[in-house]
């Protein structure tokens, strides 16, 4: 009889909003270096939340264990994260008079064609040293778009197993019930049983041959 109640946790490398999470961090960390001038409080700030889109995305993933509630808020969190790095990149492009790539820029159908092909995902950082500040920017603006996009559908998700299903508690009082109902339905938990067997080999000294 089992009494597992608890579902599968974690699994978040395999989400693709993970992994776009994932490129994210490493894109800001090397843009940062080598466009913010070291001292710059924009520098650490950019690198923490986009450390935290990242983090909050897996730790949400693993608390979903014991707590829809703490998943939907860690992905939230995440998502807020994100959405905090998207303005500094596009305070970088307009004090640096770079131009944002709107929805109508020619080069942004080709960048959104392009960073959701294998091939960038296999290898993010092919081309960002042949781009200049504005185009890397751009790059980063385009992949937190995705990620934001898809977080927010993500959380979505969250909501309604948790109306569905509850949370762990909901869950405990389920699992409880069905228990009891397996006990009540086969009291004694017996299955087919035979008597022992004597171990003891029998005497033959009086059997007649």
């Amino acid at each position: 009889m089992s009494t597992t109640f608890l579902p599968k946790g974690g699994g978040y490398r395999n989400l693709r909003v993970y992994k776009l999470a994932e490129i994210i961090h490493d894109l800001t960390f090397i843009f940062t270096e080598k466009y913010i001038e070291r001292g710059n409080r924009t520098k650490d700030q950019m690198i923490q939340a986009a450390r935290s889109g990242k983090q909050n995305i897996a730790e949400g993933s693993e608390a979903s264990v014991t707590s829809k509630e703490t998943e939907i808020k860690l992905t939230n969190v995440a998502k807020a994260s994100l959405e905090e790095l998207l303005i500094d990149f596009e305070d970088y492009l307009r004090q640096h008079g770079f131009e944002k790539w709107d929805k109508d820029h020619p080069r942004l159908a080709l960048m959104k064609t392009y960073v959701r092909s294998r091939r960038f995902m296999d290898n993010p950082l092919e081309y960002i040293h042949k781009m200049n500040s504005g185009e890397f920017c751009n790059l980063c603006i385009t992949l937190i778009n995705q990620a934001t996009y898809m977080l927010r559908r993500l959380l979505e998700t969250q909501q309604k197993q948790f109306l569905l299903e509850g949370g762990i508690k909901e869950k405990m009082y389920r699992a409880r019930i069905n228990y009891r109902n397996q006990i009540l339905n086969n009291p004694t938990g017996q299955t087919c049983q035979t008597s022992p067997t004597d171990p003891t080999p029998q005497s033959t000294e009086n059997t007649e041959i």
